[in-house]
């Protein structure tokens, strides 16, 4: 289910990244009195009232450049940002006053249908408060005053922020159609997939990287199963990125996976695995989605024998460890070759996902576990697993209780993990757990 999105816009050194960092929670933004310190947009999962929402933090708008091309391309960031936002939040600075760089940006906003939020930072005072009257000029709605580096009327500002929230801001759900976003670097061959897997030329293909600008969503059938592919525009590092539509395509990728269920991440057989493709794989693995890594252009990798295919799987393993538990199916999307085998998988993982074990059969592993191995001890106390409990599945999510979660070593709960998963399979999903502690009377 997409979220609604949040874009914070204004001109530089008015606070946008201390609202950003406030609301979110965290200090993910970097905080400067210099302007024009926040170049890219920023995104971060944020939450009001049972709300959830994107946000997203933008470069200083400065209207005239006089040829700068860093400050055309941060107006050019923010101008995407707008666009792909259901609320604007137009931060303005009460110290300053009302200025004509904030009259410029509202003539431009007063363009868009968006609904605009105008937050007058900085007010720390009764008179500032009143001074921030001034901005009913900008002629965009009543301006709330807030403080972000002292967390002021925020919740205010939040309240006017979701209100103008979609109306069915959640998309129908059909429990039985399984969602596929196919993920990857530029050029890897996610188009040659998709229209491989759809029998047809669905999808523009090209040996151009970033052809596919946006991500397009497709339904089809296969064996009795309705499934839906998400094709998306390639992921490049941040300093590769240049145009502005390849950071919309970047946004709308990760919006891919946000809705998956299952995500095939494609690596290119013949460039071998490159960092860019453990960050991208990383996006799926925190999201907790399933995921089946395809080696594509198989077909063309050099020096093939036997044990090429063993090979190439031990550098994936070793790689990109965190994927460890990824199926991993060797094709070819221009010949076809092993295509037929992509849908089988993606069913196999989400029966993966939604497997559920009964508390009992968990508690009977744990005692198996902990008599082959038994919990760490720290500084003369030992770690008591009570029981554990499924709580959740696509990811499955186990909850353990303990007599004190600090004792709970990561490597010890990485042996739970390799004993559920060689008991159980739970392959292509990732596995959560969350320590509680609970006394042993309880």
């Amino acid at each position: 289910m997409s979220k609604p999105i949040v874009a914070i816009v204004g001109r530089p050194n008015v606070g946008k990244s201390t609202l950003f960092n406030q609301i979110g929670k965290k200090r993910v933004s970097i905080v400067d009195d210099m302007p024009g310190v926040t170049r890219d947009r920023i995104y971060m999962d944020a939450n009001w009232l049972e709300h959830d929402f994107t946000l997203i933090d933008t470069g200083g708008i400065e209207i005239y450049s006089n040829g700068n091309k860093i400050v055309d391309e941060i107006r050019a960031q923010a101008n995407i940002a707008m666009d792909e936002a259901d609320v604007i939040i137009f931060v303005v600075d009460g110290r300053a006053g009302l200025t004509a760089a904030d009259e410029d940006i509202a003539k431009s906003l007063r363009g868009t249908t968006k609904p605009i939020v105008v937050a007058v930072n900085k007010i720390d005072s009764t008179q500032l408060e009143v001074d921030s009257y001034e901005f009913y000029n900008l002629g965009l709605g009543d301006p709330i005053p807030i403080s972000a580096s002292n967390a002021l009327n925020l919740g205010d500002l939040l309240d006017e922020v979701i209100k103008n929230f979609p109306a069915n801001d959640s998309e129908v759900i059909d429990e039985d159609e399984i969602k596929i976003a196919v993920i990857g670097r530029p050029n890897v061959g996610k188009s040659s997939l998709v229209n491989k897997l759809l029998g047809e030329e669905r999808v523009i293909v090209s040996d151009i990287a970033g052809t596919t600008r946006d991500a397009i969503d497709t339904h089809f059938f296969k064996d009795g199963t309705k499934f839906t592919l998400i094709d998306t525009a390639g992921m490049r590092r941040k300093s590769k990125v240049e145009d502005a539509v390849e950071y919309y395509s970047v946004m709308r990728s990760l919006r891919a996976i946000d809705r998956a269920d299952v995500v095939l991440m494609l690596i290119d057989a013949p460039a071998g695995i490159t960092e860019q493709d453990k960050k991208i794989a990383g996006y799926a693995h925190d999201s907790g989605k399933g995921c089946v890594i395809i080696v594509n252009k198989w077909d063309i990798f050099p020096d093939k024998h036997d044990k090429s295919t063993n090979r190439f799987t031990d550098d994936l393993r070793a790689e990109i460890g965190f994927l460890q538990y990824a199926p991993v199916l060797y094709l070819s999307a221009l010949t076809g070759q092993r295509v037929d085998r992509v849908t089988e998988l993606v069913k196999f993982v989400v029966e993966q996902q939604t497997m559920r074990i009964q508390t009992s059969v968990l508690n009977e592993l744990i005692r198996d576990a902990t008599a082959v191995n038994p919990p760490p001890t720290k500084k003369g106390k030992q770690l008591k697993i009570l029981f554990m409990t499924q709580a959740d599945i696509c990811p499955p999510r186990f909850v353990i209780f303990v007599n004190d979660p600090e004792l709970m070593h990561f490597s010890y709960l990485r042996f739970i993990e390799n004993k559920l998963r060689d008991t159980y399979g739970f392959e292509g999903t990732p596995l959560k757990f969350v320590i509680r502690k609970r006394n042993e009377e309880e």
